[in-house]
């Protein structure tokens, strides 16, 4: 049984690559610090454990750092669920810890934009990362044809882990010019690290075509997937395959921040943290890193959870020292996410018929245009269901047809029993200084 209470310095919500760094950070300033994460395992999407391959080094490295610190404790398989001011409302395998801490550090990371289209609820229909993490957890995928389509790195990173456990990738499909991705290209030489990594997977994925200006229209099947009708720079073609996965792009977790009450700013329909050149947000004592603050990748996420960190423990110089590579990182994301903007033509593959919201089987033509989320939760239950929008929502959101609204907590749906053993600080029923 967890303590119900558990006290420390600094508390970072999220242990992928900001989150690992932050509490590396605090941690070798002495801080006593309290990292929690939902997976089983630290390491986040990027660095999620492959059953195959294991782990990257740089994330060993950190755990272990981690894992030697006398002052440091990982609460894994546990969800912040809410939060006040100084505490956070713990999920912990069945139990219910208030974590006190004296600083906060959001590394909550993002979750994949999936577009709505005809067929895409069909099974062996999944995201790109969704396809990766199950793949490095074991799914079976030897002799799998495999479709990827979307935008963006992520579809070649997806790829390449697809092809290493043995499925057999057919096509990569990228939605954005060839142009655009060929400026993109040929702008690698400012990042040569990361030209090296773009040059070693497509070489890894030679035998598989990667063709631009091109995006599913819709799939087929009854019980499952059977085929992928697609637009190969304006031609249709129908394709047969086991599975699809598509990625769209990513979006920011900031459920937390906002139910804490921090200012969000938007990149194009969807929020992020706001934080000046401290990581800070505009509430006091909780900081934000990585994704969160906006998608930018592995390198933003690394370094500005080190400087969140530092921050947290008053290591103002330490901190400083780290914001030109910060800039540098967010440059190159800057320029990803130019090149690899979503075309209009994406955003209409959905018909009326196409199921929105798969939790309340809702379809497109439910939802009238610029309604607001809270009253499409009330006519048509859009929402409504153990996603709690973060689908469908941003999906509409992305479609510029509904704007989200506020969020009440808990962030993450959990039993009566659990919001229970928080007491008389039952997060589902703020006191008037706890952010709604």
């Amino acid at each position: 049984m967890a303590e119900r209470r558990l006290d420390c310095d600094v508390a970072v919500v999220g242990a992928g690559p900001a989150g690992l760094s932050a509490a590396r950070a605090a941690a070798s300033a002495g801080a006593r610090v309290v990292l929690l994460d939902p997976q089983p395992r630290p390491g986040g999407q990027v660095w999620r454990n492959d059953v195959m391959h294991g782990m990257p080094a740089r994330s060993l490295a950190l755990q272990a750092a981690l894992r030697a610190s006398p002052d440091t404790t990982l609460l894994m398989r546990s969800e912040a669920v809410a939060a006040m001011k100084g505490t956070l409302f713990v999920h912990v395998d069945g139990d219910a810890v208030e974590l006190h801490h004296a600083a906060l550090v959001l590394a909550t990371g993002a979750r994949e934009l999936l577009l709505p289209f005809p067929g895409w609820t069909l099974p062996g229909v999944t995201g790109a990362g969704g396809a990766q993490a199950l793949a490095k957890q074991g799914w079976p995928l030897r002799g799998k044809r495999v479709l990827l389509a979307g935008t963006g790195p992520l579809l070649l990173a997806a790829g390449n882990t697809l092809r290493a456990h043995g499925a057999q990738v057919l096509a990569i499909l990228e939605q954005a010019p060839l142009a655009e991705v060929a400026a993109f290209a040929a702008g690698l030489w400012r990042w040569p690290g990361k030209a090296r990594q773009a040059a070693a997977i497509r070489a890894a994925l030679w035998r598989t075509p990667y063709r631009c200006n091109s995006h599913v229209l819709r799939a087929f099947g009854e019980d499952r997937l059977r085929a992928v009708q697609v637009s190969l720079d304006g031609a249709i073609e129908t394709v047969e395959c086991d599975q699809l996965a598509c990625g769209f792009g990513l979006v920011p977790n900031v459920e937390l921040a906002q139910s804490l009450g921090c200012e969000l700013a938007y990149d194009g329909a969807h929020p992020r943290v706001m934080v000046d050149d401290w990581q800070r947000s505009s509430v006091e004592g909780v900081l934000a890193a990585g994704e969160a603050c906006g998608i930018g990748g592995l390198d933003c996420a690394e370094v500005e959870g080190a400087i969140a960190g530092h921050v947290a423990v008053a290591a103002l110089d330490a901190a400083r020292a780290l914001w030109p590579r910060r800039r540098r990182a967010r440059r190159f994301a800057a320029d990803l996410q130019r090149r690899f903007a979503l075309g209009d033509h994406v955003r209409a593959l959905a018909d009326d018929d196409t199921i929105l919201c798969r939790c309340e089987d809702v379809p497109l033509s439910a939802i009238p245009e610029h309604m607001q989320g809270r009253e499409a939760k009330l006519a048509t239950r859009c929402g409504m269901g153990a996603c709690q929008g973060r689908v469908c929502g941003t999906a509409l959101a992305e479609l510029r047809r509904v704007r989200r609204g506020g969020l009440r907590p808990p962030v993450f749906p959990v039993s009566l029993e659990v919001l229970a053993g928080f007491g008389q600080d039952d997060p589902a029923n703020p006191s008037p200084g706890v952010a709604k």
